[in-house]
C-alpha cells in the first residue's frame, strides 16, 4: 500500500515559472552552472548550485553556499517570484520531447515506504554522492528537486489525468531545449481523493531516476526523526517531493560505451573475442544502432559492427540477462580487464541523448572503441526491482529530465 499525499506546494508565479525551471543540478560541472546563473538570473539553479554566487576558490561544499541556498530560496519566495498553495494540492506535469508525452502526478511519497521497500530501488547509491543534498535539503528545509517515480498504469488516475488536461494549463512554456513543459493543479476533493486511494492500492512503485536525491530526502527525515522524538508521522519531512509517472508512459533511452584502450591486444585479437560471444549481422561505415533486445553495436578502427548475442549467452534471470550484463561479464571484464566499470578509469558512459555520433567524436579523440547498446526497457528495470536486485552501473537514461524549481516541497 503507497502512500502519495498530495501537498501545500510552493511554485513560480506564471510569470515567472519558464525563467525559474531549470535541469537538475548534477546535470552540469562548476563552470557550466556559473554559465547558465550568469545568462538567466531567475534561473533555480543559482538556488540548486549557490557556490555561482562565490569565486571559484569558495569549495562547493562550503557551509556557506548551503546557507546561501537556503537565504536565496526563502528571499525569492518571499519577495513574490513563488507562491504557496492554501491547500494540499496534486499537480499534473506533462514535458513533450520530440512529439512524445509523458504525464506525472507530482505529489509526496512517504519516507517509510522507501524504507519498507514499497518504493522499489534499482541501483546502490554512495554515501559522498548523498552529503551534498543531505546538507542542501537540511539547510533550505526544502525539497526543491523531484524524485522520478513510475507506477503500472491505472485507469482511475488516467481518468482523473485526462479530464484535467482538458483544461487550461497553469504552466504552458517550451524550454530552451525545446522541450514543452505543462502544469495543471488537482484541487478538487472528489479527485485528490481518487488519486490518493489509487495509489495506496499498489504495493510497489519504482524510482526511475534520482537514487541519491531519494535516499539524501530519507536520510534528512530520518534526522528529523531524532530531533523530534515525539514526531507523529504527518510532519512534512516524513514525506518527499515526487513526480509519478505511468510505465507506459515513459522511454528509456541506450545508455552506451566507450573503452580507452584494447587491454594489450590487437584489433583482430580483440574481434575474435568478440566473436565467441556475438554474432556479426553486419559491417558498415556509417553508425548503426541496435533495433531490437539482444543487439550490440560496435565501433572499432572507424567501422560500426551489428552483433547479436549468442544462445549460450542469454539468460532469463532478471540482471544476468540484461543487455549490458552481457557485455560486462562476458566481455568488458574478461577481456579487457575493466571489473568494476564504476570505479575504472578506462571506460566512460554516454547518455543516449548525444548520438552515435557522439561515440564517434570520443574514439576519434580520447577512445578506441565504443558499444551502443539497446536500451534497457521500463519492464526489465521493475522486474530487477522486484526481484531486489540492482542494475549494472549506467544501465538507464531517462529523458526528458523533471525541471528544478516547478515544485518545492517545504519540510518545516
Amino acid at each position: 500500500m503507497a502512500k502519495v499525499l498530495p501537498f501545500c506546494g510552493i511554485r513560480p508565479t506564471v510569470e515567472k515559472c519558464s525563467k525559474i525551471a531549470a535541469l537538475p543540478y548534477d546535470v552540469y560541472n562548476r563552470e557550466e552552472a556559473k554559465e547558465v546563473v550568469m545568462k538567466n538570473p531567475d534561473s533555480f539553479l543559482a538556488i540548486d548550485r549557490a557556490e555561482t554566487s562565490f569565486p571559484d576558490d569558495v569549495d562547493t561544499y562550503d557551509e556557506r553556499v548551503y546557507k546561501k541556498a537556503h537565504d536565496m530560496l526563502w528571499e525569492r519566495i518571499d519577495k513574490g517570484d513563488f507562491v504557496k498553495e492554501d491547500k494540499k494540492v496534486y499537480y499534473i506535469y506533462e514535458l513533450i520531447m520530440d512529439g512524445r508525452s509523458q504525464t506525472g502526478i507530482v505529489a509526496c511519497a512517504s519516507i517509510d515506504d522507501y524504507i519498507n521497500n514499497v518504493i522499489k530501488k534499482h541501483e546502490n547509491t554512495r554515501a559522498d554522492k548523498e552529503v551534498d543534498r543531505i546538507k542542501h535539503v537540511s539547510t533550505c528545509e526544502a525539497q526543491t528537486g523531484p524524485i522520478f517515480l513510475a507506477y503500472r498504469s491505472n485507469d482511475v488516475i488516467n481518468g482523473v489525468v485526462d479530464k484535467i488536461k482538458k483544461t487550461a494549463a497553469l504552466y504552458d512554456f517550451v524550454a530552451e531545449d525545446g522541450i514543452a513543459h505543462k502544469a495543471w493543479i488537482i484541487s478538487d476533493e472528489a479527485d485528490i481523493k481518487a488519486i490518493e486511494e489509487a495509489f495506496a492500492g499498489m504495493d510497489s512503485i519504482y524510482i526511475a531516476d534520482g537514487h541519491h536525491r531519494c535516499a539524501s530526502a530519507c536520510k534528512v527525515g530520518l534526522m528529523k526523526r531524532e530531533e523530534n522524538p515525539s514526531y507523529t508521522g504527518d510532519e512534512e519531512f516524513n514525506y518527499f517531493l515526487s513526480v509519478l509517472f505511468p510505465d507506459d508512459q515513459l522511454m528509456i533511452m541506450d545508455y552506451n560505451r566507450v573503452v580507452k584502450d584494447l587491454n594489450g591486444l590487437s584489433n583482430d585479437e580483440f574481434v575474435s573475442k568478440i566473436k565467441n560471444v556475438f554474432d556479426v549481422v553486419k559491417e558498415s561505415d556509417t553508425a548503426i544502432k541496435p533495433s531490437k533486445k539482444g543487439e550490440v553495436s560496435m565501433y572499432l578502427n572507424g567501422r560500426w559492427t551489428l552483433l547479436n548475442v549468442k544462445d549460450a549467452f542469454k539468460s532469463e534471470d532478471p540482471i544476468k540477462g540484461l543487455d549490458v550484463s552481457i557485455l560486462q561479464n562476458e566481455i568488458l571484464n574478461p577481456v579487457l580487464g575493466i571489473e568494476d566499470p564504476k570505479t575504472d578509469k578506462r571506460i566512460d558512459f554516454v547518455g543516449g541523448i548525444r548520438g552515435l555520433k557522439e561515440l564517434e567524436r570520443r574514439c576519434a579523440n580520447d577512445c578506441v572503441l565504443a558499444f551502443a547498446m539497446y536500451p534497457t526497457s521500463i519492464g526489465e528495470l521493475f522486474n530487477v526491482a522486484d526481484a531486489k536486485l540492482l542494475m549494472p552501473p549506467k544501465s538507464t537514461w531517462f529523458e526528458p529530465k523533471l525541471r528544478s524549481g516547478m515544485f518545492i516541497h517545504s519540510i518545516k
